[in-house]
């Protein structure tokens, strides 16, 4: 722990240069002054991307999760107040959570309520198991959390938040009556103006979305209408996270792929004779990432 802490000095200071230089020039970090620049050139999320607090399992996963490129694409900047829904294992929260630590900013996990009655029991020990990984404040910065269910939406103080990351979920809500629309009504209300809306997920295109997106694909069109719906602006697409190999006719939904290579239906043992390879191969699911803005008049 104690190296992993002093490890982590140089790339704190290297933040502590770019705060700095954001003090005076406030392009740098204001979320309400134009389109974000592009932070993936910052020596301090660079370390960090590279720093002894992530996962060798997390680190794994980058040359399909593209960090740096897709973190400096929606405009993530030291300071901000961010929200990440639903974080699950952390894979952003190692980077995100201290490099808006060390500017003076706050994360927030948007996860279940362990008081909520309706949570259930996989939910709850979700949480816990999240708490007790990222409880080092030296490391990860004072980590706060915002109710979020499918049920209820997130619940976070209306004009709180400057970005949150929505990645990889939509797909989760689709077959649930109202539930997106709830989510991202929350997400609307809690973001201040002028506030961004990051968006990840399985992508559909070019092949017709499957009804409630049951294989986790989603069409690019039917997320940015939504997000429309709920009132915010499309910026911009990337094709950082596309990934051409991903033919989306897997037995089993995107999750034969990796990280989760599924052999059997959901709910079923894994089927040890399952030849894994060719899914392998194609690695992770080609993915949408997209923008969205809260207007700053609203």
């Amino acid at each position: 722990m104690i190296n992993r802490r002093l490890a982590l000095l140089s790339a704190m200071a290297s933040a502590a240069a770019f705060a700095a230089r954001a003090q005076d020039n406030p392009m740098l970090h204001s979320p309400h002054a134009g389109p974000p620049p592009q932070s993936d050139n910052d020596p301090a999320l660079v370390a960090l991307i590279a720093g002894p607090q992530r996962s060798a399992a997390d680190k794994a996963r980058d040359p399909w999760r593209h960090p740096l490129e897709t973190l400096g694409f929606w405009g993530l900047q030291p300071g901000l107040v961010v929200a990440d829904i639903d974080p699950g294992g952390g894979y952003w929260t190692e980077i995100v959570a201290p490099y808006v630590a060390q500017g003076g900013g706050r994360y927030i996990a948007g996860m279940a309520d362990p008081n909520d009655p309706a949570a259930s029991e996989g939910a709850k020990r979700g949480r816990a198991a999240f708490e007790a990984k990222f409880a080092d404040k030296a490391v990860y910065g004072p980590i706060t959390y915002a109710p979020f269910s499918a049920a209820g939406g997130f619940v976070a103080p209306p004009n709180s938040i400057d970005l949150i990351i929505y990645s990889r979920y939509v797909h989760d809500l689709m077959g649930i009556p109202g539930a997106l629309q709830r989510t991202l009504a929350g997400f609307y209300s809690s973001l201040r103006p002028g506030g961004i809306l990051a968006v990840e997920e399985h992508r559909a295109d070019p092949r017709a979305m499957v009804p409630n997106a049951t294989d986790g694909y989603v069409a690019t069109d039917f997320v940015i209408g939504e997000a429309r719906k709920a009132g915010f602006v499309f910026e911009k697409a990337s094709e950082i996270n596309a990934n051409p190999k991903d033919t989306k006719d897997h037995p089993f939904g995107v999750w034969t792929l990796p990280p989760t290579r599924r052999s059997a239906p959901a709910g079923q043992p894994p089927n040890p004779a399952f030849d894994h390879s060719k899914y392998d191969a194609i690695g992770e699911s080609d993915r949408m990432t997209l923008r969205f803005r809260k207007p700053a008049s609203a």
